[in-house]
């Protein structure tokens, strides 16, 4: 993808609706705007188009939210080793995706999200291994994560079963969540730059949406105490099942299984 101009009108009138909807959802919840918005877009464009678009916005509403937490950033210092692994991680996936075919990437967001979805639901890994191994949990982990956010754009999948199993604080797991997010999407940038995807006139063109993701956190964080968390929490598990859904489908509508 070249330019955001190559859209018709709807489309583009869409994507601005989808970054102010992500980053209210960010803003009220601490997280997920990656998980809302790249699959969403990926119904109207490729996972590596959806991806470029979502750059400069993911990268805005990460920095945004370190900076305006009210948790201090202290809360990272014991996960560092896994921010650095998820960097790694995020380089080796933004190659894969900078060389490889984004079509099979729709299929593999779909079960990302599914495995986001079913986190509180499936077994959690005993806390005593992860504690006792903690370098080579968050190795594993944010490795993992690093790689399936380089390549679709949703990390959150597999941190969250790492933090559900430490039974981590809200008030921990934001930060730390958002610090892997920031290092992950600059990697994601700088690979993509590099492969020849991420250009100036792209850039310059999703600052608007940088911005206006922004201005819709900044709103949730302020809705956030007066809106009932799970209300949101609900609303987003059932769009999220839509959307797996209709990604399913555009796969293996793709390649031909439904022809």
């Amino acid at each position: 993808m070249e330019s955001l101009l190559q859209f018709e009108g709807l489309v583009l009138l869409a994507i601005v609706a989808v970054m102010l909807f992500a980053g209210l959802v960010h803003g009220t919840l601490g997280l997920g705007f990656p998980m809302v918005a790249t699959p969403i877009l990926a119904t109207m464009m490729d996972v590596r188009s959806a991806i470029l678009v979502t750059l400069i916005p993911t990268m805005a509403v990460n920095i945004a939210s370190i900076y305006r937490g009210e948790a201090s950033m202290e809360a990272v210092k014991p996960f560092l080793p896994m921010v650095w692994f998820t960097l790694l991680g995020s380089i080796a996936g933004a190659s894969i995706l900078a060389i490889t075919d984004p079509a099979p990437f729709r299929i593999v967001l779909a079960g990302l999200i599914l495995i986001y979805l079913s986190s509180t639901y499936i077994a959690r890994i005993p806390p005593h291994w992860l504690n006792a191994k903690p370098l080579m949990a968050m190795a594993l982990f944010g490795s993992c994560a690093g790689i399936s956010g380089g390549t679709t754009n949703v990390m959150v999948a597999i941190l969250i079963i790492y933090f559900l199993s430490l039974e981590t604080s809200r008030a921990v797991m934001v930060p730390v969540l958002n610090s892997c997010f920031l290092v992950g999407k600059f990697s994601q940038i700088v690979v993509l730059a590099i492969a020849g995807f991420v250009s100036i006139g792209l850039v310059m063109e999703t600052i608007p949406l940088a911005l206006a993701a922004v201005g819709a956190l900044l709103l949730g964080q302020r809705l956030q105490k007066r809106i009932h968390v799970k209300t949101y929490q609900g609303i987003l598990r059932k769009l999220l099942v839509l959307l797996a859904a209709i990604l399913i489908v555009q796969f293996f509508n793709e390649t031909g299984v439904f022809r």
